[in-house]
């Protein structure tokens, strides 16, 4: 009886695999790379490059990738910026740099290399959400790499919130890898779409954009270890983080949604901007999480105003 158990559980692990690559396959084939790949400390990292100017780098946050950046934003940047749009470690088709959740700082060194590379000493880094959370990591750790500085929706300050349900199973040493298949395997795109609609609130998601961005992308197993790990570790990384807000010295625009329920301003920004010296901040009326895509003017306008306090514009 054990052994018939056994051999039944073996076939049922191999189904789930199976179908969770022929899900992979999918997404991949529908959404292929955008851009180019650059080998950076020996890891692959996926770049869009669009445009010509002041070099201008965008980092997408949790559960994304370049497509988050390209569907609406750049559009709004090209004309007068080297666009450079990367997928962060292990999400969208840049590698993973470590199978314990690469740090900011690590993923900060690896794109302001990559940058490097694409003769891009000191760009201007603007990032959203959890990317925003790495812009001020760069800003940080390599004060040399980066111009100006745009975090938007940023997670900076300390929470009291424990981390939720998902994110703790996902990230669990055992239960993660158990369960990750699982939801790469069964888990469908709609449902994922239906997630990310929740992440716009109070705006609609805007119409193509699920399409675009390719939930599928998102489930694919490596990706969401990568993220999951990421995002337990986040925590602990913004309070180490918190106590050198003041050794910033570049210019800082800092812009936030006053109905983000996912990253409230006023326990992130507000905070935020008195602990970066001359920071300033703009808050946006009604607007929710996602403003680089329901309010990408205002965006493009914060990074306008960075550039112009560089002296790149």
């Amino acid at each position: 009886m054990w052994l018939g158990l056994a051999g039944i559980l073996g076939l049922f692990v191999l189904f789930v695999h199976w179908k969770a690559r022929r899900h992979e396959r999918r997404a991949q084939a529908s959404h292929p790379p955008e851009g180019t790949f650059l080998t950076v400390d020996g890891h692959r990292v996926h770049v869009v490059i669009k445009g010509s100017g002041p070099d201008l780098v965008l980092i997408h946050g949790a559960s994304g990738s370049t497509r988050d950046m390209t569907f609406e934003l750049v559009h709004h940047l090209s004309d007068r910026y080297r666009v450079i749009v990367f997928d962060r470690p292990g999400l969208g088709y840049t590698d993973r740099i470590s199978n314990t959740g690469a740090t900011l700082v690590q993923q900060a060194d690896i794109l302001s290399k990559a940058c490097l590379q694409l003769g891009a000493a000191r760009p201007i880094v603007m990032g959203q959400s959890y990317g925003g959370s790495l812009a001020l990591a760069w800003a940080v750790h390599f004060p040399d790499r980066i111009a100006a500085l745009v975090p938007v929706a940023a997670p900076s300050s300390v929470w009291a919130r424990p981390l939720d349900t998902y994110y703790t199973i996902t990230s669990h040493p055992v239960l993660g890898p158990l369960v990750i298949p699982l939801l790469t395997a069964f888990v469908s795109d709609s449902y994922v779409d239906t997630v990310l609609a929740s992440i716009f609130v109070p705006q609609d998601e805007p119409a193509g954009y699920g399409a675009y961005f390719g939930p599928g992308l998102t489930l694919r197993r490596a990706s969401l270890r990568a993220n999951a790990l990421q995002r337990a570790n986040l925590l602990s990384e913004i309070t180490t983080l918190y106590p050198r807000y003041g050794d910033i010295a570049v210019p800082t625009e800092i812009l936030h949604g006053d109905a983000d329920v996912i990253v409230p301003a006023w326990n992130h920004s507000e905070r935020l901007v008195a602990r970066i010296p001359d920071a300033k901040l703009t808050l946006l009326s009604g607007i929710g999480h996602m403003p680089h895509t329901v309010a990408p003017k205002a965006v493009s306008d914060a990074i306008d105003r960075a550039a112009r306090r560089a002296g790149l514009h």
